[in-house]
């Protein structure tokens, strides 16, 4: 068979055909196929309409006009404790972005609200003040890291869209510096040491999936991880990878830590990396401090732990290689996509 060469793509083992005919796209997918072949929905674009990162040097050529590459990414998750500062914060966070990027990493995501503190033990009005735009300074120094880096960055923070209106927000970022969108944390927690709905309004934006230089990554925040719904509209949006940025602690959720994103990942057909908070925040809650478990890890689409989870007691930034080929594989295998009946679910889409 004929062989195609390929030039590299700037980091994370990706690279494009040098004819052009595989370039790069940005945009968020509201509606997609499962198996990534209709990438209807491009908010905005600047390239070819078909993205597939890839990792090997040549490709036959029935393969590449099939648009089956093989597709393999180095993500970077990370977990930390509360420093008792946002400046040291953002620095120790500028820290493992470059950790990872020096390791290879395509792509990193960050723990929930990851510049502050986990403010929800409590209700005070003085954690209004972490909130910034979502085009504010946290987002513009880290999309400029992004650029230096070739690095896809997905942010939590703390957003403010006007005064008194905030939202738990990450922010998605793509490896040239390009901020391609938003996803605003859907479920708002009122438990507790979660008090979570004196700060946040719930999301209204959906479940974007937004096309980057590792593939298509969909965001999912913590207490969003209980509801299924989400996970499988992310799923039939087009996501490959989920990152779900967590703030967890022992408690109600501990047995479900060990279930709930593997089944996600299994149910949907994607790779789901999961980010936690580490440690005791006894430096701003003193006695009120909770202990976050850490234990961040990466799931693939059959729901099995790709390497070990991170530490339960230590700050950590985690690498894993996902081959995204494993995703049509696996659909191709269970066909929950088409044995889905969705004419049938009635009492579930019921306000």
């Amino acid at each position: 068979m004929a062989e195609v060469e390929f030039s590299k793509y700037p980091k994370g083992g990706h690279e494009h055909l040098a004819d052009g005919t595989l370039g790069r796209d940005h945009g968020a997918y509201q509606l997609g196929d499962p198996d990534g072949q209709s990438l209807t929905g491009v908010e905005s674009g600047g390239g070819p309409e078909a993205v597939w990162p890839a990792r090997t040097d040549t490709c036959s050529t029935p393969d590449r006009q099939m648009g089956r590459l093989m597709r393999s990414v180095t993500i970077a998750i990370t977990q930390t404790t509360w420093t008792g500062d946002t400046t040291s914060m953002l620095d120790k966070h500028e820290g493992f972005a470059r950790e990872a990027a020096a390791r290879g990493a395509g792509a990193i995501c960050f723990q929930e609200l990851f510049y502050g503190p986990y403010f929800g033990i409590t209700e005070d009005q003085k954690y209004y003040d972490y909130a910034e735009a979502a085009d504010g300074p946290v987002v513009q120094r880290f999309a400029a890291l992004a650029k230096e880096l070739a690095l896809v960055m997905v942010l939590p923070i703390y957003e403010e869209e006007q005064a008194g209106v905030y939202y738990n927000t990450a922010v998605v970022v793509d490896s040239d510096g390009t901020v391609l969108g938003k996803y605003r944390k859907s479920h708002i927690p009122n438990l507790p040491n979660f008090w979570e709905k004196f700060y946040f309004r719930p999301g209204n934006l959906g479940y974007p999936v937004f096309m980057t230089a590792v593939g298509k990554v969909g965001v999912y925040i913590c207490y969003d991880r209980h509801f299924p719904e989400g996970w499988r509209e992310l799923g039939l949006n087009g996501a490959e990878i989920v990152f779900n940025p967590n703030a967890s602690k022992p408690g109600l959720s501990a047995r479900l830590w060990e279930l709930e994103q593997p089944v996600a990942a299994g149910d949907n057909g994607y790779f789901v990396a999961v980010p936690n908070r580490v440690g005791r925040e006894d430096n701003e809650y003193g006695d009120e401090a909770v202990e976050f478990y850490g234990t961040s890890y990466v799931v693939d689409p059959r729901g099995n732990f790709v390497g070990e989870k991170g530490s339960s007691t230590s700050e950590e930034v985690l690498l894993r290689e996902v081959d995204l080929d494993l995703i049509r594989q696996v659909r191709n295998d269970w066909q929950f996509y088409r044995d889905r009946r969705p004419d049938s679910y009635k009492a579930i889409i019921v306000p």
